[in-house]
């Protein structure tokens, strides 16, 4: 037994770190993800042309997930009903395009009208703009700045339409795409990431990161599509009733500019005030169709959206307003439509990768 004891290799106790070790760990972990982050917006700024449809088809492809698995329930392999969930979705938005292409070429062909019976409106406010103009002249003869200089683009608008043509149809064709794939491979993609995953309880985190993401984006983009239908329609049928011309048009746009909160509705607000002075002759008309607009979406907003999406969990609006404000500047208007949906998949990840983290949500019952 002595004999074994003596064999035995020493124990070597390391003295515990100081603080300012710890400190330096930390600091270079801390380090180590700000350079990751740093990189991958980089990377999506560089590969928007490739990225921005591609993460728009995965957005759309977990919103048509639940219809594509009712599909595959009946008995349908994967592909045929990608391709059917596809061709429906084309469907639908062929339709929506050329119901609204008719309309819009008429509001079109009125921009210059529209633009004169503007300038007869504002006519009444051009005494106070000449006085903003005539100060803003005496503090830049105060100052010394210089003035502001116009320079104008004398590329025809053909030519950049032209130029553009080819690039937007192979973003088309490769969302397109991107969205078949996505759908027909999710099982198969799901169950090749878990197979990489050799640790059991890592397995089961990344699990449920797919079930939480098909869960969250998909119940609230439908969810959220339903409930922008029903304001859009709903704002279509009150600006028939109070005379504005081309409603449905703008019941339409209506639900195009609410899948971007905030934004969109400000948008929208704007575009019914032009309309509003360009076919009422005093500003209380003008000032109508946008206030039927916002007491519509206040009623969205405060209650239907919060009784069907549930009041139990909301995002954090400080964060919600982050991810907008950094995905528009990232990928532009495709960006506003991608802010939430990205959002919910990084909320997703974190809540089971980081239980506890839960800074980014509001409980609303209260």
């Amino acid at each position: 037994m002595s004999n074994r004891t003596a064999k035995r290799a020493p124990i070597v106790r390391l003295p515990p770190k100081s603080n300012f070790e710890l400190m330096l760990t930390r600091g270079a972990q801390v380090s180590l993800i700000f350079v990751a982050l740093v990189a991958l917006v980089f990377a999506l700024d560089a590969g928007e042309y490739i990225l921005a449809p591609i993460g728009l088809a995965v957005v759309i492809g977990l919103m048509l997930g639940p219809i594509a698995s009712m599909l595959e329930r009946r008995g349908l392999p994967a592909g045929v009903s990608a391709a059917l969930v596809v061709v429906l979705f084309l469907i639908l938005l062929c339709s929506f395009v050329l119901a609204l292409a008719a309309p819009l070429s008429f509001w079109i062909g009125r921009i210059p009208q529209i633009w004169a019976e503007l300038q007869d409106r504002l006519a009444d406010w051009r005494q106070p703009l000449e006085a903003i103009r005539a100060a803003r002249e005496e503090i830049r003869k105060i100052t010394g700045g210089p003035g502001l200089a116009v320079s104008v683009d004398d590329g025809s608008p053909v030519a950049s339409a032209a130029a553009l043509a080819p690039a937007i149809t192979a973003q088309v064709l490769l969302f397109f795409a991107s969205l078949y794939l996505f759908v027909a491979t999710r099982h198969r993609t799901r169950v090749a990431i878990l197979g990489v995953c050799f640790d059991r309880r890592l397995r089961w985190r990344v699990a449920h990161i797919f079930r939480d993401v098909e869960k969250l984006v998909s119940q609230y983009l439908l969810s959220i599509t339903m409930i922008n239908i029903a304001e859009g329609m709903a704002v279509g049928v009150g600006l028939y009733l109070i005379g504005v011309p081309s409603a449905p048009l703008w019941g339409a746009l209506a639900i195009l500019t609410s899948f971007v909160i905030y934004i969109g509705p400000a948008i929208m607000t704007a575009v019914l005030f032009t309309i509003g002075l360009a076919e009422f002759d005093h500003l209380g008309g003008a000032l109508l169709p946008p206030l039927l607009y916002l007491g519509i979406n206040a009623i969205e907003a405060q209650l239907v959206t919060p009784l069907v999406i549930g009041r139990t969990m909301t995002l954090n609006p400080f964060v919600v307003l982050l991810a907008l404000a950094f995905w528009i500047w990232l990928w532009g208007p495709l960006g506003g439509f991608i802010a939430i949906p990205a959002l919910l998949i990084a909320f997703a990840m974190i809540r089971n990768l980081v239980p506890g983290a839960d800074f980014w949500t509001e409980p609303m019952d209260r």
